[in-house]
């Protein structure tokens, strides 16, 4: 071999030599950069975030409130009757199913002694006209009232305008003072108390019209209307707040009965208005405190605290918060990319 031969061979040599240096060199530092990178940010080396920002406008939607009710409707009155003295039963003058009316004589217990008390007195008052004096006539007219007042708690008479819905006695019983024998309904109109959400009382106004549907009668639907509205709430074992609102239907049509249940729905007067914004913009800090950022007119961002409630499908309703239609609000979410490769 000549020496240019092997001048050749040993640059061929040390390029080999010098390119196997580098290729060893260029390994390492992707090792080691790969290594630090997964040192110092453990989780990015996994998968990369990007971060894109967005902007959402606060909008405004307007629907009907309608609220959910259910229950059972009652009689619009109902009253037990009972005798205020005791005695042998002499008279009952109903049986059940009988319409009565207001002040009617439903039965009667024996009144005897009460009429000799009230007669006594009278006979004493005659005597004290002639005779006595002005203050023993006053007392005498005052124990005559009494003894009036005695002799008509032997009977009972109905207290409105009704049915016999029961009849407890029979002409010869013996009853005690304060007894239950006879009740009266009044089934000219129902009745039905309904538990109403406290988020919802803010919605329900004295007349208002609602819509009910009875299992008795799911071919027709009954109109009823807010008769009442309780000055107190109550708290439920559920911790929950609700108001006993009255339902009143007028004219309630047959096959409808007290006891009977019923599903419906009350809607508001007036249509109601929210504001919504997404729930991607809100941010939540420590014990649940929200806020979000809005694109002020200058350009600026200003971080605003909310309250919301989420509505599902991405948005939230704003519940209080210093925000109005056609904010225009700011906020980033972050993609993955997928894995390092070197």
């Amino acid at each position: 071999m000549d020496d240019r031969s092997i001048i050749e061979e040993r640059n061929r040599k040390r390029r080999k030599k010098r390119n196997k240096r580098i290729v060893i060199a260029v390994f390492l530092i992707v090792v080691l950069s790969a290594a630090a990178f997964f040192l110092l940010y453990p989780r990015e080396a996994a998968a990369v975030a990007e971060t894109s920002q967005h902007e959402a406008v606060v909008v405004s939607n307007t629907y009907t409130q309608v609220i959910d009710l259910s229950g059972y409707v009652e009689p619009y009155d109902s009253q037990t009757m009972r005798f205020r003295s005791t005695g042998a039963v002499t008279g009952v003058y109903v049986q059940e199913g009988d319409h009565v009316t207001d002040g009617q004589l439903l039965a009667s217990i024996d009144n005897t002694s009460q009429r000799a008390a009230l007669q006594e007195i009278r006979n004493q008052i005659e005597e004290a006209e002639l005779n006595g004096s002005k203050r023993e006539l006053e007392l005498l007219k005052l124990r005559e009232a009494s003894a009036e007042a005695n002799l008509e708690y032997a009977d009972i008479v109905a207290p409105f305008d009704g049915e016999i819905a029961s009849v407890d006695v029979s002409e010869g019983d013996y009853f005690e003072g304060g007894d239950e024998v006879i009740t009266v309904v009044d089934r000219s109109r129902l009745k039905a108390t309904v538990e109403i959400d406290e988020i919802d009382m803010q919605y329900v106004r004295l007349g208002q019209k609602a819509t009910l549907v009875f299992e008795s009668r799911p071919d027709i639907t009954v109109e009823a209307y807010v008769s009442y509205i309780p000055m107190l709430g109550r708290y439920t074992d559920q911790g929950i707040g609700v108001a006993d609102v009255e339902f009143l239907i007028e004219d309630p049509p047959s096959g409808i009965m007290p006891g009977f249940t019923f599903e419906g729905t009350l809607e508001a007067e007036e249509d109601v208005s929210m504001l919504l914004i997404p729930q991607n913009a809100i941010t939540r800090g420590r014990g649940g405190a929200e806020s979000v950022n809005v694109k002020r007119e200058d350009g600026s961002i200003e971080t605003v605290s909310v309250r919301t409630e989420y509505l599902g499908e991405g948005l939230s309703e704003l519940l209080s918060g210093d925000l109005e239609e056609g904010d225009i609000l700011v906020y980033e979410t972050r993609s993955q990319l997928g894995m390092m490769r070197p």
